[in-house]
Order: C-alpha cells, then structure tokens, then sequence
C-alpha cells in the first residue's frame, strides 16, 4: 500500500500518477532533480505558472517528503527547493528511472529547439 495527499492506493503505480497527475508537478520535479532551486528561479523556468499554482504545488510536494523547502541563514531570506531522494525511500528507485528519461528526452528536446528544455539546461 502506498499514501500520497492523505490517500491511500492499493496499487503503487496508481499512488506515482497521483503524483504526476498536477499539471505542473513533472515539470517541477523534473526542474528539482536537477538541482535545489529558488522559487523565483522556479517561476523563471517554468513560464506561466502563477505564484499561487507553484506554491500549492510545492505545499503539495513538501507535505509528502517529495519536496524539502529549505530557508537561508543570510538576511535576504531567500528560500530554496529541493527534491529529496533518501537513500532506503521508495521515491529513490522510480526518481531515478523517470529523471533517467527526463535526461534523456530533454537532450532531444533542445535539439528540436523546444522552449521550456532549454530553460531548463
């Protein structure tokens, strides 16, 4: 049995679309696994997204130990994202697979000259 948002899934893989099924939570996990990002620098890379629609997600994200908000010591109060990926969780194992994908599809799309696989590089 698997949880996401308070639900309970029978069926792993139904619990991972679960995850995915937010209109911009690939993007944005995608954008993470990369490496930790602010949340300005979110918004930069991912046109369109509205402040309230980033931040619900990464609520979403941060409340199922997908997402870790980390805050800085330094007075600007900057704040930074980061995808976790513990080493014993099971996020470890199917993150690995998709950000291999991602990689993978992202080299291809900058070749065909798509705008948000280049915002990304």
């Amino acid at each position: 049995m698997a949880q996401f948002d308070g639900k309970t899934y029978d069926c792993p893989f139904d619990c991972f679309i679960a995850v995915l099924k937010g209109k911009w939570r690939t993007d944005l996990l995608l954008a993470l696994a990369a490496r930790p990002r602010h949340f300005r620098e979110l918004q930069r890379i991912l046109p369109g997204i509205s402040a309230k629609v980033l931040t619900e997600n990464l609520r979403i994200l941060e409340r199922n130990n997908l997402v870790e908000r980390r805050e800085q010591d330094d007075p600007s109060g900057m704040v930074e994202y980061v995808f976790l990926q513990k080493e014993n969780s099971s996020s470890r194992s199917w993150s690995r697979s998709i950000i291999g994908w991602g990689v993978g599809w992202h080299k291809k799309a900058v070749a065909w000259g798509f705008p948000l696989a280049t915002a990304l590089s």
